[in-house]
């Protein structure tokens, strides 16, 4: 910051089942006079977060209110069912919503798919969190469908997971306010986006280049250089009779 001594920093906020460690890799190689620090955050909370300024930038998944943010839809998860490993359900590669409609089918209060509820029959109660619910799926109280990111993230030993083909899948976004995109978002946008150490919108500023012109060069001669035999420089004289 201007007028103080304090190190500047870069705070990135992300998502559970996001992994930022690629570009954080990167914004070290780049950027390394300014250290990237990495904050996971609650997905409920994630947009009110970076529009309060508690953190620069974060990594979400839509749906969210994007009220005075700027966003950058960067991928889309595959959705999937977790299930037991001795479930019917391991029979089969990837499965449909139907498949799901006579199994019990968790809804966490943190579930992030932008559906009213998921496919099958309702638990009697909505787990907390999608842990609890992954725990309630490990006891066979039910079945969840998630991003394959969080199933990854929850993973057990006695858990599986399969593919559904027809429900709705989580887009994760770089979201930042849109009062300002300062250098360091910049950097971070570029990174991101793949853009190469040497784009012109992924690399600090150049200092400007001394324009000062060089000296002329002497010119070269046109004709033969003047001596004994050219007094003249650049006509021959008629031979002499003898």
């Amino acid at each position: 910051m201007t007028g103080s001594d304090e190190q500047p920093s870069f705070r990135l906020g992300y998502v559970a089942g996001v992994t930022p460690g690629k570009w954080a890799r990167k914004w070290a190689e780049r950027v390394p006079e300014v250290p990237l620090e990495l904050v996971q955050v609650p997905a409920a909370d994630a947009a009110d977060l970076v529009g309060r300024g508690e953190v620069d930038m974060v990594l979400l998944r839509f749906p969210v209110d994007r009220t005075g943010l700027h966003a950058i839809p960067l991928y889309t998860e595959a959705t999937v069912v977790v299930v037991p490993k001795d479930h019917v359900v391991t029979a089969a590669e990837e499965v449909s919503s139907d498949d799901l409609a006579d199994e019990v089918v968790l809804h966490p209060l943190d579930d992030t798919l932008d559906w009213a509820g998921p496919p099958g029959q309702p638990a009697i109660e909505r787990p907390a969190t999608t842990g609890d619910a992954i725990e309630l799926v490990a006891a066979g109280v039910g079945l969840l469908v998630v991003p394959q990111s969080l199933a990854r993230l929850h993973h057990r030993k006695d858990l599986t997971y399969r593919p559904v083909t027809d429900v709705p899948q989580s887009r994760v976004a770089l979201s930042w306010p849109e009062e300002e995109t300062t250098d360091l978002r910049e950097q971070f946008i570029g990174i991101v986006r793949g853009r190469t150490v040497n784009s012109t919108r992924g690399r600090p500023p150049t200092p400007p280049q001394d324009k000062r012109k060089r000296p002329a060069e002497a010119k070269k001669p046109t004709g033969r250089p003047r001596g004994p035999g050219n007094p003249r420089g650049g006509r021959r004289g008629k031979p002499r009779r003898r």
